[in-house]
């Protein structure tokens, strides 16, 4: 008996849609479930709203900074209100372009909590449905048990879903969604903690990188508080209160949850189906996403590999090519360009000076200025770049920024780091003047060799 669908995929998030519409422009018949809504944690919940929110927020800089270029009578009040009524619009419109590409591909799509009934087979809304394939890209979702009493606090779902604003916010966190947000909500005007247990924020990123972030975020009014040994945070009835071993109580009338995302695996069903899962609760995956149960797949966050958009839907996309297409391809995961949309932002592709160091001797050119924007009406905010260089292939194994514009610059050079530039392909580029990216074009002389360690770069990094 033919199965009814060549593919299943559970989850209507960036990575379930392009898998879904890959495979079927390869001829298949493709099944989409989606629990809620179409368009999953990007689209609804987090890189579009989040950085919508930051374009508002981004406004209270210029109408401050408007006078010093000789604009008078330049004021504004922020309406929460406003914004999400705004938002709520873009959203669903962006949900009725994904599902007409969708409808247009030739994919079905069901709304529905889907669960793994049996080999090949899908139970969803009272119907077993059957396929060749099935594909899991059910994203994560925040982690409440991180700390006690997080059951009570915000998550970013919920912050982008706000009506009005808090008259002050603790966010609990150090990564990259603790950052966006704490920067966020004080461009907005509301006062913000940020408490989290390193020296620095951004654990993973190079630490130049987090070193000038932590300084913008304090240049911007929030409060760092870095090295919180955090023991438990509590609802009161003026609002929260984070008790900490090693420091006063933090208080504030709202609370995020920023401390970190977990794979959504629940009721999928899949001890059943023999799909393993590792420590952190994430779904097993080899090279090509397949799991290790026969004829099932996984992508994107619920396999914690990289966890970002663009991954999931580079994965999404192979599988079907590998599947469906007759073209086998795997995601190379090594060179990920990622950005944390703070203010000044921040971006970076390739290794840090720690990992480049670690694997053999590199040469490090940095550059620190005030852009000319800001430095005109006499802020001290400065732009930071940086360039991790293998000492002798000259090749460029990591670029990392923070100022004006940081995502935008790192998405070009991200091309050539990818092909494989070297720091003499940058000397011999003209500059573009007056920019703030000309400076990675006339970084001269290294400010420092860092590493020594025999290098493993040629291997792990193939020459292009």
């Amino acid at each position: 008996m033919s199965a009814d669908f060549d593919l299943i995929v559970i989850g209507g998030g960036s990575g379930g849609i392009a898998a879904a519409r890959r495979a079927a422009s390869y001829g298949a018949r493709v099944l989409l479930l989606e629990a809620s809504r179409i368009g999953g944690t990007c689209v609804l919940r987090g890189c579009v709203p989040k950085k919508l929110m930051m374009y508002a927020a981004s406004f209270s800089r210029a109408i401050a900074e408007a006078s010093g270029y000789g604009w008078s009578g330049v004021s504004g009040r922020f309406q929460m209100e406003d914004w999400a009524e705004a938002k709520v619009r873009e959203l669903d419109r962006l949900e009725q372009i994904y599902q007409k590409m969708l409808a247009d591909s030739g994919v079905e799509v069901q709304i529905g909590r889907a669960q793994i009934a049996g080999a090949h087979s899908v139970a969803v809304a009272g119907r077993t449905l059957s396929a060749e394939r099935i594909l899991i890209a059910t994203g994560s979702a925040p982690d409440r048990m991180a700390l006690p009493g997080f059951a009570h606090a915000w998550t970013s779902d919920d912050v982008l879903d706000l009506r009005s604003l808090p008259s002050s916010l603790l966010v609990v966190g150090g990564g990259y969604i603790a950052v966006e947000f704490a920067s966020i909500l004080a461009g907005l005007g509301v006062p913000v903690t940020l408490a989290f247990r390193a020296d620095l924020p951004l654990r993973g990123f190079d630490d130049d990188l987090r070193s000038s972030v932590a300084e913008g975020l304090k240049a911007r009014g929030v409060n760092v508080a870095a090295r919180s040994q955090m023991q438990s945070i509590k609802r009161t009835e003026s609002g929260f209160v984070l008790h900490r071993a090693n420091g006063e109580p933090l208080h504030a009338q709202a609370a995020l949850n920023a401390t970190g995302r977990k794979p959504c695996v629940e009721s999928l069903g899949l001890a059943t189906a023999g799909v393993q899962l590792d420590e952190k609760g994430a779904i097993v995956v080899d090279n090509q996403s397949r799991t290790t149960a026969n004829g099932i797949w996984a992508i994107g966050d619920v396999t914690n590999r990289a966890n970002l958009t663009p991954v999931a839907i580079a994965e999404g996309r192979a599988f079907a090519d590998t599947e469906f297409g007759g073209h086998p391809t795997e995601v190379d995961h090594r060179i990920i360009a990622s950005a944390v949309f703070c203010d000044p932002p921040a971006a970076c592709v390739g290794l840090t000076e720690t990992q480049a160091g670690a694997m053999g001797p590199v040469d490090i050119y940095e550059a620190r200025f005030r852009p000319m924007r800001t430095a005109f009406i006499g802020s001290q905010e400065r732009t930071c770049m940086k360039m991790v260089v293998d000492s002798r292939t000259g090749r460029v194994l990591g670029v990392h920024m923070v100022g004006t514009d940081a995502p935008e610059i790192i998405q070009a050079l991200a091309v050539a780091v990818t092909a494989g530039i070297k720091k003499a392909d940058f000397d011999r580029t003209m500059a573009l003047h007056p920019t703030s990216a000309e400076e990675f074009v006339l970084m001269r002389e290294p400010t420092r060799t860092a590493g020594g360690i025999a290098s493993k770069i040629q291997a792990d990094l193939k020459e292009t």
